[in-house]
């Protein structure tokens, strides 16, 4: 599955879960800052538990993302500028 499709599965999931929680609790009578709350909490819990596979494949888009190397040359000059001014002994006063 590709990578966008498992962002927006996992993401509607996430929402699908929160907000029916939100409406059953908003019915029950419970304040709604705090059924947002217990909501969250509740779906949090619950895609954690039941959805891992959709939870790790996002957790594993993520780290490749994060850990590729998405570098161009203008950010490689910078950094070298930047270390080389770095070395340099600084002037004492």
């Amino acid at each position: 599955m590709k990578t966008s499709r498992q962002w927006i599965l996992y993401t509607l999931l996430r929402i699908g879960i929160f907000a029916g929680a939100m409406i059953l609790l908003v019915l029950v009578g419970t304040p709604p800052w705090l059924a947002a709350i217990i909501a969250a909490v509740i779906g949090t819990c619950v895609t954690y538990l039941f959805f891992r596979k959709q939870r790790e494949a996002v957790a594993r888009s993520l780290w490749e993302y994060r850990n590729s190397r998405h570098v161009d040359e203008d950010s490689e000059a910078e950094n070298a500028a930047l270390d080389d001014h770095e070395d340099r002994p600084t002037p004492e006063r």
